[in-house]
């Protein structure tokens, strides 16, 4: 089995550099950043500057990663992703992920797996396992708020994804990519799960895999499944604007319960970009 070795040693390298603004709202202590556009949403960095760090490959639990952070540290903590590649695939297969997501306000540790191989159910325990170094073991748990975690993945990363909201419902949000797995029916998550699919899904169906966990995961959870006209299974694996909005809009409504972000989930994208959306719109 594989397992990529990550150097121990933060990088300090910054990824953005524009200031955030108006970071709180009197009754919302969760909420961060200005209010949101579409344009700022579908630019490469939000509002918050971003540095990273390296995650050793042997800590307990998952195979190390990388860690993305808001540099500043005068609005208090953040929320916090765990994100999972797919099989056979590397946190570099989807790293644009990371620096697009903590720059509108999170705390992002994108993971390597413990083999190259796992599969879904390994995949959802290596995440909260993740999740649980982030915010107890890591150089920037204090800049955490560990009662406000989500996860995300692609492939069998996805599944994965599902698998993790499943086992921990207190999780604020679930974002599968493309996802795979073997279980077909999700009814008892309990997690807020946006799904994004790839119409010409070869590996993962959407006929076969996002659609019917999109339809057993029950409506009272909250849901939305996006399907990207025309787009192949390896759709997160390049930059994808579309997905990184929804994806950030998903994480800023539930994990910050900031509902400034209820416009660009309902009643959702259109366009020639989009095959289907679907929603439990209005949101509660």
């Amino acid at each position: 089995m594989i397992r990529r070795f990550l150097a121990a040693a933060a990088a300090a390298a910054l990824l953005s550099v524009a200031p955030a603004t108006a970071a709180h709202a009197a009754d919302n202590p969760d909420q961060r950043g200005p209010a949101p556009t579409l344009a700022a949403l579908d630019a490469s960095r939000g509002p918050y500057a971003v540095s990273q760090t390296s995650v050793p490959a042997l800590v307990s639990g998952f195979g190390g990663g990388t860690v993305y952070y808001p540099t500043t540290t005068a609005d208090g903590t953040f929320g916090a992703v765990a994100i999972s590649p797919g099989f056979t695939a590397t946190w570099s297969s989807i790293a644009w992920l990371g620096p697009r997501i903590a720059s509108h306000g999170f705390v992002v540790i994108g993971i390597e797996t413990n083999t190259l191989y796992d599969q879904p159910a390994q995949r959802g325990d290596e995440l909260l396992a993740a999740l649980s170094y982030l915010t107890t073991q890591s150089s920037v748990r204090s800049r955490v708020d560990a009662s406000r975690l989500a996860v995300a993945g692609h492939s069998m990363g996805g599944g994965g994804t599902l698998e993790a909201a499943k086992d921990r419902p207190s999780l604020r949000a679930a974002v599968p990519l493309a996802p795979w797995d073997t279980d077909k029916s999700w009814t008892d998550i309990r997690v807020p799960t946006l799904i994004v699919g790839g119409e010409s899904d070869t590996i993962a169906p959407v006929a076969s895999h996002a659609i019917p966990f999109y339809n057993t995961i029950p409506a009272s959870s909250e849901k939305a499944y996006l399907e990207l006209n025309n787009a192949s299974h390896f759709f997160p694996q390049t930059v994808n604007t579309l997905t990184g909005r929804l994806a950030v809009a998903w994480l800023k409504r539930f994990v910050d319960n900031d509902t400034r972000y209820d416009q660009f989930i309902c009643p959702g994208p259109t366009g020639s970009s989009v095959s289907d959306y679907r929603n439990t719109c209005p949101l509660s």
